[in-house]
């Protein structure tokens, strides 16, 4: 890479950065609803014209911190180990998430993301946003059980799949929001996500188990 273009993309994303750092502290101190782009870009020292160019909606400033997992599932199943069924590999990936305190499954103390949590079901157009996150991750997932275009047994599998994962984690957001450690939880969480991938293979069969 030309040392210039190297020089100019770490520029680009430490100005990405900044913006996201300054809109997710100042929603989480105001509310998201009561926060001005502009706001935004002045704490940010940018123009308006330079947030919307990295984030063009205002939504885009907070889900941009889930965007990374849009795919995740999908590439599990395609990268899965030779002789492992795709919802083998999925539930490896969840427990391993679990292990590791991934924000995506709910069990994390971290004091911002559980906030962030609580923001995102609140406000109206996030929630619509979150939707439309699921929907296209369901989509990208049935896409690689597949192999290529999705079929409509895919496409069901794939929904039932994130519907579920979702759920897990919405379950472990509630129970530490109520005043449990992501420690003293993981073994519960760890159970229930065993039991949950069990009552997806009863129901899915053997296509994809």
């Amino acid at each position: 890479m030309d040392p210039a273009t190297g020089l100019r993309e770490r520029k680009k994303q430490r100005t990405r950065e900044a913006i996201a750092d300054a809109a997710i502290a100042m929603f989480l101190e105001h509310g998201f609803d009561a926060v001005s782009c502009a706001a935004v870009a002045a704490r940010a020292e940018v123009s308006k014209p330079t947030l919307f160019k990295h984030f063009p909606t205002k939504e885009d400033l907070v889900v941009h911190r889930i965007a990374d997992h849009e795919d995740e599932l999908a590439r599990v199943v395609r990268e899965r180990a030779a002789g492992e069924s795709p919802l083998a590999a999925l539930c490896r990936h969840y427990l391993a998430g679990l292990a590791a305190g991934d924000a995506i499954t709910g069990l994390t103390d971290a004091p911002q993301v559980r906030a962030l949590y609580r923001m995102m079901q609140a406000a109206p157009t996030l929630s619509a946003r979150l939707r439309e996150f699921t929907a296209r991750r369901a989509e990208a997932l049935a896409e690689a059980l597949a192999g290529g275009r999705p079929d409509l047994v895919s496409r069901v599998v794939a929904h039932q799949i994130t519907t579920t994962l979702h759920l897990l984690a919405d379950e472990n957001v509630r129970r530490i929001a109520g005043g449990e450690t992501a420690a003293e939880l993981h073994a519960e969480a760890v159970a229930a996500a065993e039991q949950a991938f069990e009552v997806l293979r009863s129901g899915i069969g053997d296509a994809y188990t």
